[in-house]
């Protein structure tokens, strides 16, 4: 019987997928928290295969120590920063990876900016507090959306800021620029432009050496003291800082976000938590139900394949040499 655990599933979700336990060959154990799971070392210790949830769990020589039988990692979504693929390597395991969708997390951005422009969150609050319309809010039918990077959900948030009467503004690569006129969609003249123009700032770049720290403080000054800055893709793409000294000082004026420099965030008193004109949720941009059944189904799939002997998938196939 072939032992995989998925690490850092914090509300064992993974535990409802049929799938995952319905194989006589393998056994599938979700663990909670790394560094709060009891059960954390000793299943480690015996695994023969990691799924991993995106990017929560990081993979280095450290962690590589805990696991002396583990043969593969197999990845939901695509592998990144988080795995040291030269450690995998040394320690003669494999890594695979898969793919997911671009539906939840645009669908969580979406949802993050109606929250955020229309004061919703403290509304409900004050209600359940006994009070009565405490704020004013603001519709985004004649707003103008700066969409940075133009990928697949970049594409997915052009679709709806168009049913709800937005203007758009395009910055990123030569290749989303390009493929965004060909859109017939407004690229920015130059990037001070775009951050200066924008209404709000909805980031879905990937976090990749080249970008990382890319927005800075320069950046996000050039914002509206009434902008809106919305972050669901990855806290690093933002430098150190920089979005909380911005706010600070007026510009933008406010921010809704789904990712932070270190997760999970269980201190109520993070200064971004404190911050009353920024609205925060625990990376839950991808954390949907029918997500997680295609992220987990593709990535259990691949590791069965890889213990039957399917090794075609492997991104480091030199360990296969060991």
């Amino acid at each position: 019987m072939t032992l995989l655990v998925i690490p850092d599933d914090y509300q064992k979700a993974t535990d409802g997928l049929d799938f995952l336990h319905a194989h006589s060959g393998f056994t599938v154990r979700a663990l909670g928290d790394l560094f709060r799971d009891p059960a954390a070392d000793p299943l480690l210790s015996e695994a023969q295969g990691l799924i991993l949830i995106r990017e929560r769990t990081r993979i280095d020589r450290h962690f590589l120590q805990k696991t002396p039988r583990l043969k593969l990692i197999s990845q939901t979504s695509k592998v990144a920063r988080h795995i040291d693929m030269q450690a995998c390597t040394d320690a003669g395991v494999a890594v695979v990876e898969g793919f997911g969708s671009a539906v939840a997390p645009a669908e969580l951005t979406w949802l993050l900016i109606m929250a955020a422009r229309r004061q919703l969150v403290a509304a409900v609050n004050a209600m359940k507090q006994g009070l009565w319309q405490v704020n004013i809010g603001e519709a985004l039918a004649g707003q103008t959306l700066g969409i940075l990077g133009f990928g697949n959900i970049g594409k997915r948030m052009a679709h709806f800021a168009q049913a709800f009467d937005m203007k758009l503004l395009i910055w990123g690569t030569a290749r989303a620029q390009q493929e965004a006129r060909s859109l017939g969609l407004r690229v920015a003249e130059n990037r001070e432009a775009f951050f200066a123009e924008a209404d709000i700032i909805t980031v879905h770049q990937r976090l990749v050496a080249e970008n990382t720290g890319n927005i800075t403080l320069a950046d996000l000054s050039l914002m509206k003291s009434s902008a809106l800055f919305v972050n669901t893709s990855r806290a690093e793409l933002v430098a150190p800082d920089a979005l909380e000294q911005a706010l600070r000082q007026g510009r933008p004026g406010f921010a809704a976000l789904d990712v932070f420099m270190h997760e999970p965030v269980y201190d109520k008193n993070a200064p971004l938590l404190q911050m009353p004109n920024v609205l925060c949720t625990p990376h839950l941009g991808y954390v949907e139900k029918a997500g997680y059944g295609l992220y987990f189904k593709t990535a259990f799939e691949n590791a069965v394949r890889f213990f039957q002997g399917d090794t075609s998938g492997v991104l480091n196939p030199e360990v296969l040499t060991k």
